[in-house]
């Protein structure tokens, strides 16, 4: 089968853009890794589609957005993808709007255009309830610090630390957020791994290694769930920066920089509040490419 594709980046977290507005293309889930694959496929962190919103979706959803990480497996969001999401559908003339209202598989967002070709998207609000993120915390003991806890988190196969302190909420997908001094030197290759499958998140979990560097910024690596570390991460740029704000660390606007560039953070700590994100959206190339049947 040969598909049309758009490759896009947002601050180096970058995509496989599918459009399904006309008909669904069906793709498997070993057709999901194929395009993702750096060495047969495309190449791509997450793979983003396009679809008509569900007729179940309300009034004044214009479309509905399906992801899927480098493993095939579907997830229900993706904030560096959603900013990408509203480039893609006004550069292929699927809308003109600035501002779309877009279905997710965690709820609706709404991707803003704007004047300088940066992209801000409100996020929602932050999940703190642990039963939703979800985190069993089941005999554990917290620890506060400013207005909110931090969760022991035994990983026993590292060579690091034992016991680490997380944050654990969601922003539409699960991240448990911890404080180090260095994000140079933190464990992120060696620890990530026994974070994103600990058993005390039962959906896997996406890790960040957050270093603060002063109360409007942040340095900030997170390993993805089914993807491994990723130049940015758009929910895990909101999650510590809510995280941080909650410890009494970080002011309500904070830049974010990743490995991959720089994500402006906004929320005024209210818990029902939105988060608002704004970054880049860039796209890099179209091509069509011949994806196995049969996988």
């Amino acid at each position: 089968m040969r598909i049309r594709f758009t490759k896009m980046q947002g601050a180096g977290n970058d995509f496989v853009m599918l459009d399904e507005t006309q008909k669904p293309l069906g793709l498997t889930t070993a057709q999901y890794r194929f395009l993702a694959d750096r060495h047969f496929g495309v190449g791509a962190d997450q793979i983003l589609t396009v679809r008509p919103p569900p007729k179940d979706a309300g009034e004044g959803i214009d479309f509905e957005y399906v992801i899927h990480n480098a493993d095939g497996g579907e997830v229900e969001q993706c904030g560096n993808g959603a900013r990408c999401f509203v480039r893609f559908v006004r550069e292929q003339g699927l809308t003109t709007k600035d501002v779309v209202r877009v279905k997710t598989l965690s709820g609706v967002i709404e991707p803003r255009m704007q004047a300088d070709g940066r992209v801000t998207v409100d996020m929602g609000a932050p999940v703190f309830e642990l039963t939703r993120v979800p985190f069993d915390a089941s005999g554990l003991r917290s620890q506060v610090q400013g207005s909110w806890e931090k969760w022991p988190l035994a990983l026993e196969k590292s060579a690091q630390a034992a016991t680490i302190l997380i944050a654990a909420l969601s922003m539409g997908n699960p991240h448990a957020v911890q404080l180090v001094d260095d994000v140079d030197t933190a464990p992120v290759l060696q620890n990530g791994p026994l974070i994103e499958n600990h058993a005390r998140f039962p959906r896997r979990v996406n890790a960040g290694f957050m270093q603060v560097v002063s109360r409007g910024q942040i340095r900030l690596r997170v390993f993805e769930r089914g993807v491994g570390e990723t130049l940015a991460c758009g929910t895990g740029a909101c999650a510590a920066v809510v995280a941080g704000i909650r410890w009494g660390l970080l002011d309500t606007r904070v830049e974010v920089m990743t490995r991959g560039g720089q994500l402006t953070i906004e929320w005024p700590g209210q818990l029902d509040a939105p988060v608002m994100m704004t970054g880049p959206a860039t796209t890099v190339f179209e091509s069509e490419i011949e994806i196995p049947d049969g996988i």
